[in-house]
C-alpha cells in the first residue's frame, strides 16, 4: 500500500469526490471530478474503471451519465478501495533484492503496511466526507429544473 502511495491516494480521492458531490442518487463525471482533484482526465480513467468493475462505482450512460457510489458510503472503507486500485502481485520482481531487503527492510515494510491497514479498516467514506464537511467545504446546490418553450 506505501510502496503505491500515489494510486492508492487517487483511488481514494476519486470515491471521496464522488461520494461527497454526488452520493448514491446524483452523478459526477470523469471530467468534473478530474478538474476537481487537479489530474488529467485521461489519467484517472483506468482508475473509475477499476472502481466500476468492482462495484465501489456506477457508472451511468446519457446526458446526465457519469459516476455515483455503487454502495452506501457507510458501508465501504478506505482499505478496501485501495486494495481494489492497487493490484499486489506477491510474485512481481520490480523492486530490490538482497539480504538487507530479504531480512529487514520487506518484513519491515510489510508489518508498517498491515499497522497502517488495520486502522484504515475503520475508516469509512462516510467519515470522510463528515471530515469534509467540518473542514467547510460545500456542495453545489443542485440546479432547478427549468423548462423552456
Amino acid at each position: 500500500m506505501l510502496l503505491r502511495r500515489d494510486r492508492a491516494m487517487t483511488g481514494v480521492m476519486i470515491m471521496l469526490d464522488v461520494a461527497f458531490y454526488a452520493g448514491r442518487t446524483g452523478t459526477v463525471n470523469a471530467a468534473d471530478i478530474a478538474e476537481r482533484a487537479g489530474l488529467a482526465r485521461r489519467g484517472i480513467e483506468p482508475l473509475l474503471q477499476t472502481l466500476s468493475r468492482s462495484s465501489l462505482l456506477e457508472s451511468v450512460r446519457g446526458p446526465r451519465g457519469g459516476y455515483r457510489l455503487g454502495r452506501p458510503r457507510r458501508d465501504i472503507s478506505v482499505t478496501e478501495i485501495i486494495a481494489t486500485v492497487v493490484n499486489v502481485d506477491p510474485d512481481a520482481d520490480d523492486g530490490p533484492s538482497g539480504d538487507l531487503f530479504q531480512k529487514v527492510l520487506d518484513p519491515f515494510w510489510r508489518e508498517e503496511d498491515e499497522t497502517i491497514a488495520a486502522r484504515l479498516r475503520d475508516v469509512t467514506l462516510d467519515d470522510l466526507v463528515r471530515r469534509a464537511e467540518t473542514a467547510g467545504l460545500r456542495r453545489p446546490l443542485s440546479e432547478p429544473i427549468t423548462f423552456s418553450i
